[in-house]
């Protein structure tokens, strides 16, 4: 099959961790192609990546500024940007290549304000650009089968949420550096570079964004805490949040769990039943009909009548992962661009990838958490 959608990348030179989290995704669709990019400000580690992926010389830039313009004057430019660059840079990126007519895939959070948030939401709107921000759990199999399964109203009506994120990969911030906690992304920690936020930026909006897409249900207001423990920005939070219909729920999200590695684990309880999924277990979801017995659900297996189960990629009892969810989210941007590009209409809600709007959601998130524990843990309208 020729290759249908060419795409370049901003960040994720060959020494950054998600840069290659999202190439590997994105190559296990071989309708998309790699072609441009501007890794890194470095000049040699950007050599060395476009080097490493074959791309053409003239095509792997000096700034994404360059890269926008030329790409849109190529009749083989890219048809969309996958961004990977630190929080900073997310909405001048996104926002100059918005302007150059490209499709945009962008790490969250999108941005650092709300009023940039929703210039972006503006500009793709205006522009009939595809904006996808990579919420990556969105992409599990067995969270859209979860998502699927609410929707049939197989645990009823939504009565509590209960979700939560927790890591330990900060907890040095707190005493002595030990040689078995990891040090990675340490600049997530600078507000120069984070914004306001650290750890609910980073990890908080996961959960929003995870609990938004499962129940569709819409925050109202929130009442937090966060804890700082001395240093710039948040290490840890707790969240209490009202819904649009009434519900409540509580978030709790944290990078000084001692024994966390990347819990993020969501509960939805209904008056028929409930739902759990872990992360770390991402092939599995326990399902518990009222007055019965807890059933433990897995991947690829005849009984997931659901159409969500079709996300599946390998036989049950051989484990998906993080990549496999990017990848699926890539693959919905894809077909959307292969769509639009053959000159159809493309609904809104028709692929099934997070939009500008989601992260639009996240960033509110994140300044309502931050303003409610300013005020001394007062309720906060989103």
């Amino acid at each position: 099959m020729a290759v249908q959608v060419r795409y370049g990348m901003v960040g994720g030179s060959m020494d950054a961790f998600i840069g290659e989290v999202h190439r590997k995704a994105i190559a296990f669709d071989p309708r998309v192609q790699l072609v441009a990019g501007c890794f890194s400000t470095d000049k040699e580690k950007n050599q060395f990546t476009g080097e490493t992926y074959s791309l053409e010389s003239e095509r792997v830039y000096v700034s994404y500024e360059e890269m926008a313009k030329a790409e849109s004057q190529r009749d083989d430019g890219i048809d969309f940007v996958s961004i990977t660059t630190p929080n900073h840079t997310h909405y001048a990126v996104a926002k100059c290549f918005l302007e150059y007519g490209i499709h945009v895939v962008c790490e969250k959070p999108l941005c650092f304000t709300v009023e940039e948030a929703e210039e972006l939401v503006r500009l793709s709107k205006e522009k009939n650009l595809f904006f996808a921000v990579t919420y990556t759990y969105s992409g599990y199999t067995m969270v859209k089968v979860m998502r699927e399964m609410i929707a049939e109203g197989k645990i009823g009506n939504i009565a509590a949420v209960n979700a939560e994120y927790v890591q330990e990969w900060l907890i040095d911030e707190l005493g002595t550096p030990n040689e078995g906690t990891a040090k990675l992304s340490v600049w997530r920690t600078n507000p120069e570079f984070s914004g306001i936020a650290n750890c609910v930026g980073d990890i908080g909006t996961h959960i929003e964004n995870t609990v938004h897409y499962l129940t569709g249900l819409h925050l109202k207001r929130l009442a937090a805490t966060v804890n700082r423990y001395g240093k710039p920005l948040d290490l840890n939070a707790n969240m209490l949040v009202e819904y649009e219909n009434g519900v409540n729920g509580a978030y709790w999200c944290s990078q000084i769990a001692a024994g966390k590695l990347n819990g993020l684990c969501v509960r939805i309880y209904g008056s028929e039943g409930s739902l759990e999924w872990e992360q770390q277990f991402p092939d599995y979801v326990k399902y518990t009909p009222k007055g019965k017995p807890t059933q433990l659900l897995s991947r690829g297996t005849g009984y997931i009548t659901e159409a969500a189960g079709a996300y599946s990629r390998i036989p049950s009892g051989h484990p998906e992962g993080l990549i496999i969810a990017f990848a699926n989210i890539y693959k919905n941007v894809a077909s959307a661009i292969i769509k639009q590009k053959s000159g159809a209409a493309v609904a809104p809600c028709e692929f099934d990838f997070p939009t500008a709007e989601d992260g639009l959601n996240g960033i509110k998130f994140v300044h309502a958490v931050i303003e409610s524990a300013a005020k001394d843990s007062a309720w906060v309208t989103l």
